[in-house]
């Protein structure tokens, strides 16, 4: 995972929850406790963190490189369900939009939104996220 430079703490309480772990699979010693205090602590730092967060950090994590994308959500709510719908039989296939059907439980729902790509390859085949005119029809 890609760390921020103010989430920095957060990373290296984690790395340190994962090798108190590796020791106590590694050898004999209960480290329980230790994990617990780490698990407390690394959830007060996040609190702490993310709750006082400055305007540029903010865009920061909006910018992530490591946030899901449209397509991340939909699948996630969706699971197997989802069908994406191409073209607009008129001009041609934009693909910065997306859209199709899916079911949440027994009901369907259509699914619409933008997608930009997650590496230099798939942004390029989806524009980078910027939709053409046909793609909003």
């Amino acid at each position: 995972m890609e760390y921020l430079d103010f989430e920095l703490p957060i990373k290296e309480l984690e790395e340190k929850y994962q090798q108190t772990l590796a020791i106590g699979s590694d050898s004999e010693v209960d480290v329980t406790a230790t994990c617990k205090q780490i698990e407390k602590k690394l959830k007060a730092t996040r609190k702490e963190i993310y709750g006082n967060l400055t305007p540029w950090q903010r865009v920061q994590m909006s910018r992530h490189p490591a946030r899901p994308y449209t397509l991340d959500y939909i699948k996630a709510i969706c699971g197997d369900t989802w069908l994406e719908l191409h073209g607009d039989r008129g001009v041609k296939d934009d693909k910065a939009m997306i859209g199709g059907l899916g079911k949440i439980g027994d009901q369907s729902f259509m699914f619409i939104g933008q997608q930009k790509g997650f590496n230099t390859k798939t942004r390029q085949y989806r524009n980078f996220g910027m939709a053409n005119p046909e793609g909003y029809r």
